[in-house]
């Protein structure tokens, strides 16, 4: 019960409070190495990452998380660790101070060389993106040996961040040891602004890569919309010079192409739109670090634009694609059926047509056979007339058997006939 003073409050109040703070960045402090791995995993992969950072934080003495926890940093001594459970997808990142003074080595020092190689290796899922992200203080480090120590001159890539107050190098390559990688110089940066622009950063590389899962998505659908679109032209062609009897055919087939076009629909759309959202949170993420041009060199928001655009358009256009196969389909169908409905409705009108005609034959033949019903009835029963009033004259009855009989004609015809049509009004009333 809630304090006399306080209305009922909503039961997820709390939870969408809280949301505002969900996944907060953390003050990070030059010089730095981090280490940022996404393992794309399924609901039962998403499971078994709680489990496998349960066991490295339960190797360290520390608290597990519980079933709702879907992110937690703990420092672990040696390094820092984040861990964060998305739909899709688990993030892993890891944290380690560098000194300067290795930055000048072929390889530098990475995170990921002070995390247990065991546990590293067992990371539920499959990895779909791997960064090594370096922090360094710009006064104590040029960006001359980065270009020839850390990254690929020719495929450089560079701008200012977070208003001219930092410097991010990348060439956008896989290395040697399967990373990607970036250096980003800190320069006056405060601790808790540095670390919400790195957080951007590997928001960019691990959305970058998430939106591009729609790709061969879009590849595969492209050869089914093709040999779809190329029977669906048959089909039409076909409809339009078929005849009554290959209607029911090509309805089948028309059917069975639409149920194909439906299951890849049903079977890419979720994809292509998560590909959309993430192609729009790499927008946004290029956006908030606030870059502008260093001099001669492309920047991130340049080279996403020009390398993403055609992942996205392709993404695009196999969904546009599918909903006008689709609506294509549907028309098609429509077509058809309507025009088997109105042939059946025309052979329904003949039929009733032709059973009308009969109906009026049987009335007619039904007349008739009344009509000589009543003359053979009236017949007989005139014939009996005849036998009594011969019997009756002996007994004093006045007129002669043949005159009780011509007289009796007029009267058992009209008996009869009336008899027999309220028979009939009695027998077609009941039905």
């Amino acid at each position: 019960m809630p304090p006399p003073n306080r209305p009922t409050q909503h039961p997820h109040r709390v939870m969408l409070h809280n949301e505002i703070h969900a996944r907060p960045p953390e003050a990070l402090t030059a010089p730095l190495a981090i280490a940022h791995i996404v393992m794309l995993a399924d609901a039962a992969g998403r499971e078994a990452s709680r489990a496998h950072v349960a066991a490295l934080l339960r190797d360290h003495h520390l608290a597990l998380p519980d079933a709702q926890t879907t992110h937690l940093r703990m420092d672990l001594g040696v390094f820092r660790i984040r861990w964060e459970l998305h739909t899709e997808f688990v993030s892993w990142t890891f944290m380690v101070p560098t000194p300067v003074e290795a930055f000048g080595e072929r390889d530098p020092t990475s995170a990921i060389d002070v995390v247990p190689r065991e546990w590293l290796a067992a990371l539920p899922g499959q990895c779909l993106c791997s960064l090594n992200l370096w922090v360094l203080p710009t006064q104590q480090f040029g960006s001359g040996s980065l270009v020839r120590h850390v990254l690929h001159e020719d495929t450089l890539v560079a701008s200012t961040v977070a208003d001219g107050h930092g410097e991010l190098y990348t060439d956008f390559a896989i290395h040697a040891d399967g990373f990607s990688r970036m250096v980003l110089l800190a320069g006056g940066m405060t601790p808790r602004r540095l670390g919400r622009l790195v957080q951007r950063l590997l928001e960019i590389e691990t959305y970058r890569m998430a939106a591009l899962l729609g790709l061969p998505a879009a590849r595969d659908a492209a050869n089914v919309l093709a040999f779809a679109e190329r029977e669906l032209a048959e089909l039409a062609d076909a409809i339009r010079t078929a005849n009554r009897d290959a209607e029911p055919a090509l309805l089948d087939r028309l059917t069975r192409l639409a149920g194909q076009v439906e299951s890849q629909y049903a079977a890419t759309h979720s994809r292509f739109s998560a590909s959309s959202a993430y192609f729009e949170l790499v927008d946004r993420r290029i956006q908030d670090i606030a870059e502008s041009r260093l001099a001669g060199m492309q920047t991130i928001r340049e080279f996403m634009d020009r390398r993403l655009t055609p992942a996205r358009s392709t993404c695009e256009w196999a969904t546009r694609r599918q909903d006008a196969l689709s609506q294509r389909v549907s028309r098609m169908s429509n077509l058809l059926r309507t025009r088997v409905e109105i042939e059946q409705q025309q052979s329904s009108q003949a039929l009733l047509t032709t059973m009308n005609h009969r109906q009026d034959l049987q009335l007619q033949m039904q007349s008739t056979v009344e009509g000589l019903s009543v003359a053979a009835i009236t017949y007989y029963i005139v014939g009996l007339v005849s036998y009594l009033a011969k019997g009756a004259q002996k007994l004093g009855w006045p007129l002669s058997p043949e005159t009780t009989a011509a007289v009796a004609i007029p009267v058992v015809a009209v008996g009869v006939w009336w008899s027999l049509r309220r028979l009939h009004h009695r027998v077609f009333r009941k039905h």
